[in-house]
């Protein structure tokens, strides 16, 4: 907590000082303030056509247009500084000119590719040919509905590691859980085994010392601190590493909602029950997420002329379990991809649609897809936390929920505690598990990766842990879900500036 509160101290101060210096400068020429408001001015409402014209998601560019629009000084500077952050910064610019030659790695079997085509598999051609990530079949899945299930067969895998280990999170906290990882992957790494840990600066910056990358270097594991934060520099913190994957040589990933932190794994309980899932996938699949590791890592770090070394040899064909695709989500291209996946999976649902997210913070687009399928017949069940984490964030969500129940989609919360597992199941047929809230920094700031899964083995799995959730939560009813007049307004207020949150 000191290590937490020192940081930022430290951030603070400098913005403190860049204030200061702004209004300095403005005072010093205070006898042009006219001249450059009236710059600003012009300034402000070209940047806002700017904005409309490049917009991906109008809804998530609202804010900035308010804001730019009321403040046209401040308001233009702040988007300069954060918004703006995608254009300017060079390890954004590094990880996007790595993102497009990893394609390169990243080939469709031509016999799924048939298979597709024939079949008018349109979700899986949507990833495979236009997102250019290639869909498998030759895998072996498992799905843990708890952390805890997961962790002791991620320890038994990391043990067998021969050549190496790959680690990328958003957060990894000092704790039972982190430390028993390390412990084997400090003697992995004395035995020789490539052993490489990327985390987000910003989600371990109440946990991690600043120097972190440097104490694990010292001990033979090599350590990327993912968009540090750095005071004086301009505190750009909007793009943030939100994957999770471990990957151990090739052959096996474990993926889903956990970060490494004892919370994950409930041996700490700060909001009751932690409800996350991990996937364990063994077979083809594993590359894809290993090229997007290698991408990430070689944005940073030129190690890897040819990422093929890392290509473990499936030969064993009895592995043979539906369609996987696993696939990333980037805020540096076009294609909102995150998102495109989930609209497919609600558009097209016939029968049911099960979703778990830890934040309801949605667009017009998905209100309008979750309502459509509800209105069509289709059972919508969504299950939130019953004990949040955030308190105005829980507001925000709660904010959603008359307009859904009001067209039948069914709001449950998790009484046990908090739901962190971001899931979506439909028709006994389709799923996808992974890192993506419904929210926009999920959908459109972050890095993130999925798992897409058709005719698999472990639907049913999936589909169980969702009926034993359904029954531990409560049904929101239409009454609960109209709130009062303030809270209505302060709601509506949220929602203004959901995108920034």
């Amino acid at each position: 907590m000191k290590m937490a509160i020192k940081r930022g101290v430290v951030v603070g101060i400098s913005l403190i000082l860049q204030i200061m210096l702004s209004l300095t400068f403005l005072l010093f020429l205070g006898k042009y303030i006219a001249i450059i408001e009236t710059f600003y001015l012009i300034f402000s409402i070209l940047l806002v056509l700017a904005i409309i014209k490049e917009s991906k998601n109008l809804s998530s560019d609202l804010p900035w247009i308010i804001i730019i629009l009321l403040f046209p000084i401040a308001g233009a500077l702040l988007y300069v500084v954060i918004g703006g952050n995608l254009h300017r910064s060079k390890i954004l610019k590094n990880i996007n000119k790595q993102i497009e030659n990893s394609r390169k790695y990243l080939i469709q079997d031509e016999k799924i590719k048939l298979e597709m085509q024939e079949n008018d598999f349109d979700k899986l051609k949507y990833i495979s040919n236009y997102v250019g990530f290639p869909v498998t079949k030759n895998n072996d899945l498992k799905y843990y509905k708890f952390g805890e299930l997961a962790y002791p067969t991620m320890l038994e895998e990391l043990e067998k590691a021969e050549k190496f280990i790959f680690l990328e999170y958003f957060i990894i906290n000092k704790g039972t859980m982190w430390n028993s990882i390390l412990d084997v992957l400090v003697k992995k790494a004395k035995d020789g085994v490539d052993v490489r840990v990327i985390y987000d600066d910003m989600g371990c910056i109440a946990m991690l010392p600043s120097n972190y990358p440097k104490t694990l270097e010292s001990i033979g594991i090599k350590c990327i601190a993912f968009n540090e934060v750095k005071p004086f520099l301009g505190v750009i913190m909007n793009n943030r590493d939100h994957r999770k994957m471990m990957i151990i040589d090739g052959r096996v990933v474990f993926t889903g909602g956990i970060n490494l932190s004892d919370e994950y794994i409930n041996k700490t309980s700060p909001h009751g029950v932690w409800k996350d899932n991990v996937l364990k996938i063994q077979g083809e699949a594993v590359w894809n997420f290993t090229v997007m590791f290698l991408s990430m890592w070689n944005s940073y770090r030129k190690d890897d002329r040819d990422y093929y070394k890392f290509k473990y040899n499936f030969l064993k064909q009895e592995l043979v379990n539906g369609y996987i695709v696993p696939y990333g989500e980037s805020p540096l291209d076009d294609e909102i991809v995150g998102e495109n996946v989930y609209l497919n999976i609600i558009n097209q649902a016939k029968k049911y649609l099960y979703i778990y997210t830890p934040y309801l913070i949605i667009d017009t687009d998905m209100l309008n897809a979750l309502t459509l399928a509800s209105k069509r017949g289709v059972e919508v069940c969504i299950i939130v936390p019953g004990i949040p984490d955030k308190k105005i964030v829980y507001d925000l969500t709660s904010s959603y929920f008359e307009q859904l129940i009001k067209y039948g989609v069914k709001i449950y919360k998790y009484k046990p505690g908090f739901v962190h597992s971001k899931v979506f199941l439909s028709d006994d047929k389709i799923a996808t598990v992974g890192t993506i809230n419904m929210d926009y920094r999920s959908l459109y700031l972050h890095f993130e990766c999925g798992v897409y899964m058709q005719d698999v083995n472990i639907i049913k799995d999936i589909k169980k842990d969702f009926e034993e959730a359904i029954n531990l939560s409560h049904l929101v009813t239409k009454k609960e879900a109209s709130p009062k007049l303030l809270k209505g307004l302060w709601q509506a207020i949220l929602r203004l500036f959901a995108p920034l949150m």
